[in-house]
């Protein structure tokens, strides 16, 4: 059981990775891939990707709730690497689509952090695809392009 805590440890560290791999958590937790599954149903009662994935739409209905920032920008920075599916998982587990839960959960509350601000928190903005890490200067994010 303490392997298996501590590999969930593991994933609530790292729930925002795309990717975060079944086999590398598994390995922390020093079990099969297969055996890892069937000891975390028994110790949570969900698998690990359900888990996984309600960690992420939890954090994704906070960010619709109190962030600036577009559903495709919430999808990635809370894990997922497709709309598509985030949308179809978020739909199953609220019974409305990120739009419409924004829709219906902004305003009460707290005025909206903005996006740029979020980004920040999450850790950053991500460079560009095919960006080189040796392209000259440096530049603050706060930096104009």
């Amino acid at each position: 059981m303490r392997q298996v805590r501590l590999a969930k440890d593991a994933m609530d560290r790292d729930w925002a990775d795309p990717e975060l791999d079944l086999g590398a958590v598994a390995a922390h937790a020093g079990y099969s891939r297969y055996h890892f599954i069937r000891a975390f149903k028994e110790a949570y009662g969900e698998t690990p990707w359900q888990y996984l994935t309600h960690r992420r739409i939890e954090r994704a209905e906070d960010l619709l709730r109190t962030a600036n920032l577009s559903v495709t920008e919430i999808c990635h920075l809370v894990g997922f690497s497709s709309v598509g599916t985030f949308s179809a998982r978020f739909k199953a587990w609220t019974g409305l689509s990120p739009s419409e839960y924004r829709t219906k959960h902004v305003g009460r509350g707290a005025a909206l952090i903005p996006g740029c601000y979020a980004m920040l928190w999450a850790g950053g903005f991500r460079s560009a695809p095919g960006a080189s890490a040796g392209s000259g200067k440096q530049r603050n994010s706060g930096e104009a392009g």
